[in-house]
């Protein structure tokens, strides 16, 4: 635990960080400074990616790459409260991550060929009860669904949120709709897992949320996911103000568990 006074002169400091940023479209020098510290990053997000661990990256990995300017920058945004922000604001704090176990290697195939999916990694009960649940899937349906991102280190989720702004035309706020500031995601919060799935033909639904939607594999997920303790975390309309996300679902420990019999039917 950090000392109290330090605590308090993070408190104080927030405030006038927060207000410095243009939340509703960052300022021209803004957006100069974000595209340098992308640019620097880059390379070690690429080089963590090609060694399996950039979901794992720690602050320090994140913030040493970076010169003093870019880096007091990025620390600005670490700084930021999505109370103020308009959705996504339920804060689950920073949690070390424990018995965190691979899932994969994972391929999907597209008309343009195959590709491998970066690594990516979940508590040991969540990675049973995904595999529990695409088993009875895949004698359902013939098919399964894959872990596009499970678990996510604060500091990468963090880089995401910074590597989204420009798709969201530089707004700290619209981009919070879709990338949760770290903290604030599911995805760095292991007692309440997130994964976004991606079926085997590519289609995760990103762009277009009613390709994923239209699914057979998503109907299963509907009907069946609450048996192995999944929930879908951001429906439609939901609480949050978070765009629709039918592929986040997220693994619940609480759920009070039905029986792990499988279902007898495929959806239709």
């Amino acid at each position: 635990m950090r000392p109290l006074i330090a605590v308090l002169l993070v408190a104080l400091a927030s405030p006038a960080q927060v207000e410095s940023l243009e939340l509703d479209r960052l300022a021209p020098e803004e957006i100069t400074l974000l595209e340098s510290a992308l640019r620097t990053l880059e390379p070690r997000i690429v080089e963590a990616r090609q060694q399996g661990t950039a979901n794992l990256l720690t602050w320090q990995e994140l913030l040493e790459a970076l010169p003093e300017q870019e880096r007091s920058f990025v620390e600005r945004f670490r700084a930021l409260k999505a109370e103020g922000l308009g959705s996504t604001s339920h804060y689950f704090g920073e949690v070390a991550a424990a018995d965190l176990v691979p899932v994969g290697p994972q391929a999907v195939t597209k008309p343009e060929g195959s590709s491998v999916l970066d690594p990516q990694y979940l508590p040991q009960d969540v990675r049973n009860a995904y595999e529990a649940m695409m088993a009875v899937m895949e004698r359902d349906l013939g098919r399964r669904l894959l872990v596009e991102s499970g678990y996510r280190s604060p500091a990468y989720q963090l880089y995401l949120f910074l590597f989204y702004l420009p798709k969201h035309d530089y707004s700290i706020r619209e981009t919070n709709r879709h990338v949760a500031l770290p903290g604030y995601s599911e995805h760095g919060y292991p007692p309440r897992q997130a994964i976004d799935f991606i079926n085997q033909d590519g289609i995760n639904g990103e762009d277009r949320p009613e390709e994923f939607e239209a699914l057979p594999e998503y109907r299963w997920l509907l009907q069946y996911a609450e048996r192995y303790g999944f929930s879908l975390s951001y429906p439609r309309d939901n609480p949050y103000h978070t765009a629709f996300e039918p592929w986040h679902w997220h693994y619940e420990r609480h759920t009070p568990r039905r029986p792990e019999s499988a279902p007898s039917a495929a959806v239709p």
